[in-house]
């Protein structure tokens, strides 16, 4: 994101030509269920507490004047940050890593922050809140790299669409730099440093075809997805400049990644953008509507406002990301 400069972003507004604008978020209760991670829960919402009563129209009389025409109604939310559409923080996606050259691997974040020090969690589950009733215990906390530095950066710059799902179709494909650049080039992009990437597979379009609930076997065919272990893909991104990498799909990535000579990691694209270069991901977003026009339009880049939630702390946050053609 420091390479987001005011040239840059006027390099963004410059590219917007006919002002239609697009929300490239699902509602955050999609997917239905957990099919893509059994670790993460759909949203709670639930009318705010007041006194011994809530606050959705009951209102306690004794609080206010008599004669007042108010009708009040106040929510609360219980959120996994990243079940829906959402920003990866840099304190998402360590690595065991070498940082002081000692021979010795420690647990560590971008920029060598310490897990256990400034990533800070639980393993208990009596302190996760995953319990209902269980008192809420703030054990989880980045005191670096959270999702609050990205709030910090006003995220609203040019962007590039990558149309994966129009070249491959709906079959579950592994993408390498082959595949990858041959894309770029049949359709004239231009990558340049600043840059956000967006690539369209359709997958976030099957939510919103099927009100949210598809079968976890179903996502398992469907789509396509960069091998993340492929190193000359991930030199490609180093070289590009971009500061950022989005995508409709679950991970982006081929989750886990064979385990080889060369790739010891279950998601080795998360790993060297998020743990090496410090460029974001962003996972779930709904591209085809945006993919479909620029495609009408034989264009690929937009301006794309996508700012994360002020959450201080947090390793990921939904977003309602816009994209203005």
């Amino acid at each position: 994101m420091n390479l987001l400069t005011p040239d840059v972003r006027m390099r963004g507004l410059r590219s917007v030509e006919t002002g239609e604008a697009f929300v490239l978020s699902m509602p955050l209760d999609y997917p239905k269920g957990s099919p893509l991670n059994t670790s993460r829960k759909p949203p709670v919402l639930r009318p705010s507490q007041r006194t011994e009563t809530v606050v959705n129209f009951n209102v306690d009389l004794n609080r206010i004047q008599e004669g007042r025409t108010d009708v009040l109604s106040d929510d609360l939310a219980v959120l996994y940050l990243q079940y829906s559409t959402q920003w990866d923080s840099f304190a998402h996606v360590g690595a065991r890593f070498d940082v002081s050259g000692s021979g010795e691997t420690e647990m560590v974040y971008y920029n060598g922050y310490r897990a256990g020090d400034d990533i800070v969690g639980t393993s208990d589950v009596e302190e996760s809140g995953l319990r209902q009733g269980a008192e809420i215990v703030e054990t989880s906390h980045a005191h670096a790299l959270g999702i609050d530095r990205l709030a910090e950066t006003p995220v609203q710059g040019p962007a590039v669409l990558v149309d994966l799902a129009h070249h491959f179709g709906a079959e579950r494909r592994v993408v390498g730099y082959d595949e990858w650049t041959r894309v770029l080039e049949a359709d004239g992009i231009d990558v340049q440093p600043g840059d956000m990437v967006m690539i369209h597979t359709g997958f976030a379009e099957l939510f919103m075809e099927n009100d949210g609930d598809v079968p976890a076997e179903a996502l398992a065919r469907y789509g396509a997805l960069l091998d993340g272990a492929d190193e000359r893909l991930k030199q490609w991104v180093t070289d590009s400049g971009v500061i950022a990498i989005a995508a409709d799909s679950y991970a982006i990535e081929n989750y886990p990644a064979p385990l080889s000579e060369t790739n010891t990691s279950l998601l080795p694209f998360h790993e060297h953008c998020l743990f090496r270069l410090g460029v974001h991901l962003g996972e779930l977003w709904r591209l085809s509507p945006l993919a479909k026009r620029l495609r009408e339009l034989e264009r690929h880049r937009f301006l794309l406002t996508a700012p994360p939630l002020y959450l201080r702390g947090a390793v990921g946050s939904p977003v309602t990301p816009i994209a203005t053609v």
